[in-house]
């Protein structure tokens, strides 16, 4: 598919596998989605050395606190038919075989609620429709696009960084969140090179370490940088992570520069993805949804091969598990680097990394679909809790608020009607009526 749209310049592999390569029209700043997090990291008067975190998960799945993502509905309960599993696991938060939630010392959650998810979408949502890039084809789509936006506004960063440009899509998300703010965009390939081929956003107050000027995150100085951007302050900058490189490493680097609001979008689940992520670091026996067992006939393996009927993405036990038994990282392999670093760790040495971050993290975040399964039909990944269910539907029709619910569910899934159930449309149709 190629892009559409018109270009903007704004004013002022298993371990076992190769690592695989990436074409002359690949950008290794931005790549394949998988669910965004948020993190903010505890403040510390250590030497520099000393490890803080705080983890903010993006692009693309975000939870709020586990808080409940709706307005008006019952307790939310996950689909059974779409996890493929018995209706008793299916309730509980995140059912047996469910994401594990990284944790904090401090238990502390979001300040943001769900009626404040409810309300940005339905502001965001005429934003995203103005979007430069139309067909942002290995970037960004619409959940992490929102939640990237929604973040970016609450914090209100005196700064905005962010490593992975592309296109320039999350740029100009960030763009669109803090209209004022200075940006600083690190990338292998500058943005304005797409501009040849297409739709791309090059933004007039941002600075670019990128092309023949690019620099890693972990080179820059970033105590010399921040000076001259007039920033004292590091703990009042947003870092937004979109470079496929291991989230430990970013972590660390982030925590010695003094940075606390990390967002990250690729947080990959255990046995996928070109990078360690969070919630690959954070799946241990002692977290709830934790921990696997490698037995070809066990619970586990069953509940696996008959979710890989639903979702096109389930990792069944044969693909989670590797030499020994292996099941950390991809395989008891922690991947850096889109795959190119490829290195084996030991059980051990993942724990440690569990309780690394578990000692630096102030909160950890992860915002869920914004539409799930019974909207979009999408069968690529599962989805637990939602933002927008059926029975919370009404709420973008008030307030003179132009957000048809079949527009919605074709920006949220990138289908149209034909993605709704007809009994929903009916259903909508009377709930329309009535406001």
């Amino acid at each position: 598919m190629h892009d559409t749209g018109l270009s903007a310049r704004a004013g002022g592999a298993s371990s076992s596998s190769p690592p695989s390569g990436v074409g002359d029209d690949d950008d290794e700043s931005k790549t394949r989605k998988a669910h965004p997090a948020y993190a903010r990291l505890r403040s510390s008067h250590r030497a520099a050395a000393s490890l803080l975190l705080l983890a903010t998960v993006a692009v693309a799945a975000f939870l709020a606190g586990r808080a409940r993502p709706s307005v008006g509905c019952a307790p939310p309960r996950l689909d059974a038919r779409f996890l493929g599993l018995p209706d008793a696991a299916a309730a509980s938060d995140f059912g047996s075989l469910g994401v594990p939630w990284c944790r904090s010392k401090t238990g502390k959650t979001v300040e943001w609620t769900s009626k404040d998810l409810l309300s940005g979408l339905e502001e965001f949502v005429p934003i995203y429709e103005t979007r430069p890039i139309k067909n942002n084809m290995y970037g960004m789509g619409f959940d992490h696009s929102f939640g990237l936006w929604f973040m970016a506004r609450w914090l209100k960063p005196d700064l905005m960084i962010e490593s992975g440009a592309f296109k320039g899509h999350s740029t100009w998300v960030l763009r669109k969140a803090m209209p004022n703010t200075k940006i600083i965009s690190l990338s292998p390939r500058h943005p304005e090179k797409y501009l040849k081929k297409g739709p791309a956003y090059v933004d007039g107050n941002c600075t670019y370490l990128a092309g023949k000027d690019f620099v890693d995150f972990g080179s820059v100085d970033w105590e010399k940088l921040l000076r001259n951007h007039g920033i004292s302050d590091p703990s009042k900058v947003l870092v937004f992570f979109d470079d496929h490189q291991s989230e430990l490493k970013r972590l660390k680097q982030a925590l010695r520069a003094g940075f606390r609001h990390l967002i990250f979008e690729d947080n990959y689940d255990t046995g996928t993805g070109d990078h360690y992520s969070l919630r690959q670091i954070c799946d241990q026996a002692y977290i709830r949804g934790g921990g696997h067992s490698c037995f070809w006939d066990s619970d586990e393996a069953r509940l696996r091969s008959k979710r890989k009927k639903f979702w096109e993405k389930a990792v069944e036990i044969d693909d989670l598990c590797g030499k020994d038994d292996a099941w950390w990282g991809v395989r008891g392999y922690m991947r850096d680097n889109f795959n190119h670093s490829n290195k084996a760790i030991s059980y051990q040495e993942h724990f440690q990394n569990s309780r690394l971050v578990e000692s630096v993290m102030d909160l950890y975040w992860e915002l869920p679909p914004v539409a799930g399964p019974s909207l979009t039909h999408q069968t690529r990944f599962r989805a637990f809790l939602d933002v927008v269910r059926p029975c919370s539907l009404g709420a973008f029709s008030y307030a003179g608020v132009i957000l048809p619910y079949r527009k919605l569910a074709r920006v949220a899934g990138g289908r149209g009607d034909e993605g709704l159930d007809l009994p929903l449309n009916q259903e909508l149709d009377k709930l329309k009526g009535k406001i």
